[in-house]
């Protein structure tokens, strides 16, 4: 469930990169396809949807295993890093009519499980412009 308290929290017009955990079902919640199909039917919908809002995919991954940590809750199978000019326009994203009706479906037919974290930048050799 999208946190929106945490993210009005959040100074609406900073920059964000979201980073994106994900667990896959085997099989897609609708029967059409593996997890990871339903994942690649969400992300050709979101993909526009982000760059519309001035943002852009920076990385994506296959996660492979813990290194460091507790192995408990953290077998991952996908990361993405996921740049927006602003928290307001992930919330627009987010919250948008086209999103709820057009990807969010893709997303959980496909995701046993999707965290998703917003970070502000301390560091980064990415050049998001």
């Amino acid at each position: 469930m999208l946190n929106i308290v945490g993210l009005e929290q959040l100074d609406p017009q900073a920059p964000v990169v979201m980073l994106n955990l994900m667990r896959f079902h085997a099989r897609s919640r609708d029967g059409d396809g593996s997890g990871w199909d339903a994942y690649l039917r969400y992300s050709a919908i979101t993909v526009p949807m982000i760059r519309a809002r001035g943002g852009t995919l920076l990385w994506t991954g296959e996660a492979k295993a813990v290194a460091l940590g507790p192995h408990d809750g953290n077998e991952w199978d996908f990361v993405a890093l996921v740049y927006y000019p602003t928290v307001a326009a992930f919330l627009d994203m987010m919250t948008s009519e086209a999103y709820e009706r057009e990807a969010d479906p893709h997303r959980v037919n496909g995701c046993a499980e999707h965290v998703i974290i917003a970070t502000s930048e301390a560091y980064s050799k990415f050049k998001t412009k």
